[in-house]
């Protein structure tokens, strides 16, 4: 009878045994088959994030870069891939954080140039008006004068619609008018130079 008690022992702790490996290995290997749900929630939401700071516009290569990645991790989800669309949704993740970050920085240098363009602007809309007056009181010809004006007209309403955007924090747009707007008026401004001086009005015999 002892010996018949150690056989069903060790009958039993072998089973138990059995039982519990493959409990284990049910387990690790459901863990592998698991969709990165998480991941690519966490990598939607830093692409949001990216989004919403401007990053489409100011790191445009990076930010493109994440969303395609997150599209990537989001095909590998439906097609069951689940270890390749977790290593596109940490990618996705990685790059809508980095053009989170490169926004900050660019934002700041576009600020400056924004202000450093409206001050130029300003300046040269200035020097502009002082030679059309001297201009036209030297009566040169109206090919010249006329499309200067038009220009400086045109200048002052572009550097009123930037002044509105850096006010709203659209630095490149303000850029954008006022450079623009500049180089049309730098143009008018070089012909009437380039024209010289009225010729001298006849005198009656």
């Amino acid at each position: 009878m002892p010996r018949v008690g150690r056989c069903s022992v060790s009958v039993v702790f072998l089973v138990s045994s059995l039982t519990m490996g493959l409990t284990i290995g049910l387990t690790t290997t459901g863990c592998g088959d698991d969709p990165p749900t998480k991941e690519v929630q966490q990598a939607q939401q830093a692409i949001d994030e990216a989004r919403a700071s401007g990053a489409a516009r100011y790191s445009t290569e990076e930010f493109t870069a994440a969303e395609d990645a997150i599209k990537r991790a989001q095909a590998a989800v439906t097609a069951r891939d689940y270890r390749q669309a977790l290593n596109d949704a940490l990618d996705a993740r990685d790059r809508a954080q980095n053009a989170s970050k490169d926004t900050v920085d660019k934002k700041a240098k576009a600020k400056v140039d924004a202000d450093r363009a409206l001050h130029d602007a300003a300046l040269a809309i200035v020097d502009a008006r002082a030679k059309l007056r001297t201009a036209e009181t030297g009566r040169r010809s109206s090919r010249f004068t006329l499309p200067l004006r038009r220009d400086i007209a045109d200048a002052e309403t572009h550097v009123q619609e930037a002044r509105t955007a850096l006010a709203h924090g659209d630095y490149l747009d303000a850029l954008d008018s006022l450079n623009t707007s500049m180089q049309r008026l730098n143009d008018s401004v070089k012909a009437l130079d380039a024209a010289g001086p009225a010729p001298p009005r006849r005198r009656l015999p």
